[in-house]
C-alpha cells in the first residue's frame, strides 16, 4: 500500500495540486488523504470504504481508477493471505470466550444449547417412513388377501363337487 500511496502523492504533486486543495475538492479530510499517501492502512477501520476513497482519489487525479483499484486489491490479498488459519480460529475463540464471559446466567436461567439435526434428516425421515409404509402394505396383502383367495377357492371347489354329485343323482 505504501508504494500505491507514494504513487498517488507523486501524481498529485506533478499535477500541481496541494493536499488541502484535493481534500476540499473531494470533500475528504486531509488526514485521510495523508494516511493513504503514507500507506497507513491502520488508520482505517473499513477496507471497503478505503477502497472506494482510493478509487475516488485516483479518478480525481486523472488516473485509471480500475488499475489503481486492482493494485489496491493486490495489496489486500497479500495482506490478508498472510494471516494463518490457526490465528483466525484463535481470534474467533477469544471473541467467543469474551462474549460468554460478559454474559451472566444463573443455573436456572442459563439457555441450553440446542442440538440441530443434520440438514438431510428430513429426507432420511421421509424415506424411512415410506419404506415402513411399503412394508406394512406388503404384510397386509400377505396376511389378509392371500388367505381369503384360498378360502374362496376351497368353497368354490366344494360347490363344484356338490353340484357334480347332485347332477349324477
Amino acid at each position: 500500500m505504501k508504494e500505491l500511496g507514494v504513487y498517488l502523492r507523486d501524481v498529485r504533486r506533478n499535477n500541481g495540486v496541494g493536499i488541502e486543495e484535493a481534500s476540499d475538492d473531494l470533500n475528504i479530510s486531509s488526514a485521510i488523504l495523508e494516511n493513504i499517501e503514507c500507506g497507513n492502512t491502520r488508520a482505517f477501520r473499513d477496507m471497503l470504504e478505503l477502497k472506494e476513497i482510493v478509487k475516488k482519489y485516483a479518478k480525481y487525479l486523472g488516473l485509471d481508477p480500475e488499475k489503481v483499484v486492482d493494485e489496491f486489491n493486490d495489496f489486500l490479498f497479500e495482506h490478508t493471505s498472510r494471516i494463518s488459519l490457526s490465528d483466525i480460529l484463535e481470534a474467533e475463540a477469544q471473541q467467543t470466550a469474551k462474549k460468554e464471559e460478559k454474559e451472566v446466567f444463573s443455573p436456572y436461567t442459563k439457555p441450553s444449547k440446542i442440538i440441530k439435526p443434520p440438514k438431510d434428516a428430513n429426507l432420511f425421515g421421509l424415506i424411512l417412513i415410506g419404506a415402513l409404509l411399503l412394508i406394512a402394505i406388503v404384510l397386509i396383502v400377505i396376511i389378509i388377501v392371500i388367505p381369503k383367495k384360498t378360502v374362496v377357492n376351497r368353497e368354490l371347489k366344494d360347490l363344484v363337487y356338490r353340484s357334480d354329485v347332485y347332477e349324477r343323482t
